[in-house]
């Protein structure tokens, strides 16, 4: 299996374009699939530099309801006039950030014929399924860290129903596609128990150096008795990965723009 960052917030590359938002390709099992579109259409530019053809992509999977991680959408469906794109029946939810500003979706792509919402789990083919988030047991409570849903007329935390996951079975080995996990990374390790995951933790809001020391140090110590590989990016946090990696040392690496893993 072979993953390519096709936009991240950091790259080591001057020669690739960064930016807060995530976009991943991935080729498995003879499918080539894109998972979330970044916040422009800075993730195609890269996906030229890295010889990935976008027409070619056969479906695409968005992870959550924000912008960093769907605001290239309409600039993929440009470029690719047939794959399908897997959301949650909650995708258009109306995403806030702690100051009411609105960071969901382009609302002008609601209802756009190649847009297939998932449900509970829906299987495609070759050995990948999308799974939601929602209704899973906690092991860990969530926060929402000051970001908000407006619902029934009323300004909540959110809750995050609207994300979901890319589950990958190659070669009996399952890999997990996340893209935020706001639902909590140590709660959706314990949910599947991958052998792979890749995706961002969202432990950005937590200081290593300060208050968020003693959360960070539970997550390591999770995901360091979990049997998984982590390949993290985008909103863990480049200081909070640094922390990490000091405890989780050959269990956790990162990935930047224009950056390729086999996995």
């Amino acid at each position: 299996m072979i993953i390519k960052a096709l936009v991240e917030d950091t790259t080591r590359d001057s020669a690739f374009l960064s930016e807060h938002g995530l976009s991943l390709y991935i080729e498995a099992n003879g499918r080539k699939v894109l998972f979330d579109a970044g916040q422009s259409p800075a993730f195609a530019r890269n996906a030229e530099k890295l010889g990935v053809d976008l027409s070619q992509v056969d479906f695409a999977v968005l992870s959550h309801a924000h912008y960093d991680h769907g605001g290239g959408l309409r600039a993929f469906l440009m470029r690719n006039d047939h794959a399908p794109v897997y959301i949650s029946p909650y995708a258009f939810d109306e995403c806030l950030n702690g100051v009411d500003e609105y960071i969901g979706l382009d609302k002008t792509l609601q209802g756009h014929s190649r847009l297939v919402f998932a449900g509970e789990k829906t299987r495609l083919p070759d050995g990948f399924s999308v799974y939601p988030g929602e209704g899973r047991p906690l092991v860990q409570p969530v926060s929402a860290y000051g970001l908000q849903t407006r619902r029934n007329g009323a300004v909540i935390p959110d809750d995050f129903r609207h994300e979901q996951y890319l589950e990958i079975t190659e070669n009996g080995r399952c890999v997990l596609i996340s893209g935020c996990s706001h639902k909590g990374i140590v709660n959706i390790v314990h949910w599947f128990r991958p052998d792979v995951l890749v995706g961002g933790f969202h432990l950005m809001k937590l200081d290593p150096q300060a208050g968020g020391r003693a959360a960070l140090d539970a997550v390591a110590q999770e995901l360091a008795n979990a049997n998984t590989v982590f390949h993290t990016c985008h909103c863990t946090g480049v200081p909070q990965y640094k922390y990490l990696k000091r405890q989780m040392q050959d269990r956790v690496f990162y990935l930047s723009a224009g950056q390729e893993i086999s996995v």
